[in-house]
């Protein structure tokens, strides 16, 4: 064994950072990468660096990371927020391969969960990087597919719209976007700020209004270019957002149903002839009456 001071010393097993104060095990990182042929994704080993964030950093933030933490015996997945869906897809999909390599004793986790500034996250980012027992996953570890095609049934379950609003509170906005639109469901909702305390200081809080339900069919968001994030819990969506740029300027949506204009029902006056219009008056207009027998056909035979 070699020691000295933050030296590495070697383990049967994998290799084991000493730090005089705490021991660290390394964590090992993988690399999800897309190739031309079956099966089309595979992982490469990016533990190279020396701690976590000199590959999760802005200059990475296309790609997609798996993090295996032995000391906690978590798989971290990490999707950099210009990543493709493609992409993020094949990661779920390596995260658990790797897990059955580690022979199911390890979790999963989302890392995307946490905001940079979170205490969480920053732990992560300082931790070292190193080998370990998990092996990159290459195209010997896929079975090949058969000629017969299968097709299965799918399950959607409609998710109950108040718990999926309070998961979705949960996720961190990114710094440099802000949601436009939010569907849950069948229900597309924006945002709208609501003050709620004026005693001290102003403070607003943003809350999602619903603007009502999809029509049946499909819907375009074409009007700018946005970027989308979907929330996945338990391998079932719960819910699409839609994000633009903070730079981008804000444009006018057209509308292209009919609307009821305000000016039709709001016309100015004066309030006097409001209150006339209400009163009962002591007689009504002596034309407004007719002689009945002028009015009513004659009936009478003889």
């Amino acid at each position: 064994m070699n020691l000295k001071n933050n030296k590495i010393y070697f383990n049967e097993n994998y290799l084991v950072k000493y730090n005089i104060s705490v021991g660290y095990i390394l964590i090992q990182i993988f690399e999800v990468i897309e190739v031309r042929e079956f099966p089309y994704f595979l992982t490469v080993d990016a533990s190279d660096g020396e701690f976590v964030r000199d590959k999760i950093n802005p200059i990475n933030n296309h790609k997609v990371f798996l993090l295996i933490d032995h000391d906690t015996k978590r798989i971290w997945t990490y999707n950099g927020i210009y990543s493709s869906l493609k992409l993020q897809v094949y990661g779920g999909i390596l995260a658990n391969m790797l897990r059955k390599q580690l022979r199911m004793f390890y979790r999963i986790y989302s890392l995307n969960r946490y905001a940079e500034e979170d205490k969480e996250f920053q732990e992560i980012l300082n931790k070292p990087l190193g080998p370990g027992r998990a092996k990159t996953i290459d195209k010997d570890d896929f079975e090949k597919p058969s000629e017969q095609s299968t097709v299965g049934n799918i399950a959607i379950k409609q998710p109950r719209l108040n718990k999926v609003r309070e998961e979705i509170k949960n996720y961190p906005i990114p710094e440099h976007l802000n949601r436009i639109f939010l569907i849950l469901g069948g229900n597309i909702y924006s945002e709208e700020e609501i003050p709620e305390s004026f005693l001290k200081e102003e403070k607003v809080n943003v809350e999602p209004i619903k603007m009502g339900r999809l029509n049946n069919g499909f819907t375009f968001f074409n009007d700018r270019n946005y970027s989308v994030r979907m929330i996945v819990r338990d391998k079932s969506l719960q819910g699409v957002e839609l994000f633009v740029k903070k730079h981008e300027k804000v444009q006018t949506l057209n509308l292209k149903v009919p609307t009821i204009l305000e000016e039709k029902y709001n016309k100015p006056g004066k309030i006097e002839s409001l209150f006339e219009a209400f009163q009962i008056p002591e007689s009504l207009p002596s034309e407004a009456f007719t002689d009945r027998k002028n009015i009513e056909p004659n009936t009478d035979s003889s």
